[in-house]
């Protein structure tokens, strides 16, 4: 019953979250709204000390020259690519609305292990697009144009590996058979813990500080992979990187 009013505040706007629209604007509006605090982070934080600290590379800041394509090549991205594949899953499965809410163990179960399973899944994807050379020429070189990280980077990438990384985002709640206010809930904590990995910001709240043992690694595990390019390829939690070395 926690979760019912939620819900049921969600099922009213039934006609917007039937539109083969909503998907593409849930996307791009809950990612640039996540961008948002880190954008205006880089802003303050080149005239006030105390906001410097928290840079993860202080010598390297973003400037507007270097976050404007990255916000172009994203809506260029949602209306010409993501859009297109969102309409036909749009028409091939409509949105069923179902009237009770799911429990909130189930959220939050079903959420983590999405979490993981998109956790493993993109760990393989982003180890071989590093080790065939061909592949990360042709697929993934463009993410990697930056090796100092910021919000704004975190969606700049070849079309293909954002289709790619959709497509693992979308599937697991699908087999999973998730309530769709669980899908919901996941892919804005997907979508926040991948802006959170590129912001360069090591922040007193930041994810990784919350979850113990290390487990998770967060925007300083991110950071490096981006520096280095040899290590740290799990896009969140750290036990793949550690299992193989």
């Amino acid at each position: 019953m926690c979760l019912q009013f939620l819900w049921d505040f969600v099922r009213a706007k039934e006609t917007l979250i039937k539109s083969p629209f909503f998907p593409v604007l849930f996307s791009f509006t809950a990612y640039m709204a996540f961008c948002l605090p880190y954008i205006a982070l880089d802003f303050l934080s080149t005239r006030l000390p105390n906001l410097r600290k928290y840079k993860i590379q202080p010598q390297s800041y973003p400037t507007l020259g270097m976050m404007v394509p990255c916000f172009i090549q994203s809506v260029y991205h949602h209306v010409v690519w993501i859009f297109p594949v969102t309409f036909l899953h749009w028409y091939w499965k409509p949105t069923n609305l179902p009237v009770i809410a799911p429990e909130l163990p189930e959220v939050l179960l079903q959420v983590g292990v999405c979490l993981l399973l998109f956790d493993f899944e993109y760990f393989l994807w982003h180890l071989l697009h590093h080790r065939v050379p061909w592949l990360y020429k042709t697929i993934h070189k463009v993410h990697h144009k930056h090796v100092s990280t910021f919000a704004l980077t975190t969606q700049y990438s070849s079309v293909w590996e954002l289709l790619s990384l959709g497509l693992f985002a979308a599937i697991n709640p699908f087999l999973l058979e998730c309530h769709p206010l669980t899908e919901m809930i996941f892919f804005l904590v997907n979508i926040w813990l991948s802006v959170e990995d590129h912001s360069g910001y090591d922040l007193p709240w930041s994810t990784h500080r919350l979850v113990p043992f290390g487990w998770y690694g967060g925007a300083p595990h991110h950071d490096l992979h981006h520096l280095k390019f040899k290590s740290n390829y799990a896009p969140y939690f750290t036990h793949w990187d550690r299992l193989f070395g």
